[in-house]
């Protein structure tokens, strides 16, 4: 029985201290301030001029249709990180990709990044479309 005792306040002890810096606060990667949307909501932060459009796409499917006035930063590149490095931290972005799984990853980028402001399209491309929203071509 003495075994289990140590193992029991070994685990006890392990879990304050990984519970500890939870206190201590956000880190500053933490202060990206990320919300999701869906289509709808997307086009009105759009009429309000209020996002610019990062689309994470292939080139490929960027040139089958896109949201008006997006600009193409393929998280498949290398460089994609130094991509987004070069945006501006304190405008509002609205990321998509097709159905919402790569745009998620992206997101990752922004925050390592610091950026201010990123609006998630929920369902990407694919609810942009079935919402009925405008695809340029």
């Amino acid at each position: 029985m003495k075994p289990l005792h140590i193992f029991i306040a070994t685990a006890l002890i392990g879990f304050a201290a990984l519970t500890a810096g939870a206190a201590e606060g956000p880190t500053p990667a933490a202060a990206t301030n990320i919300t999701h949307v869906g289509a709808n909501a997307a086009a009105k932060l759009l009429a309000d001029q209020k996002v610019v459009v990062i689309d994470v796409r292939t080139p490929g499917e960027f040139s089958k249709g896109c949201i008006a006035g997006a600009k193409l930063m393929d998280i498949s590149q290398p460089d994609f990180e130094e991509q987004v490095a070069k945006l501006d931290k304190r405008q509002t972005y609205l990321v998509h990709c097709q159905s919402g799984g790569r745009s998620t990853r992206a997101l990752k980028t922004f925050t390592k990044l610091d950026f201010k402001s990123v609006v998630h399209l929920d369902g990407g491309m694919n609810a942009w479309v079935k919402a009925g929203q405008p695809v340029q071509k």
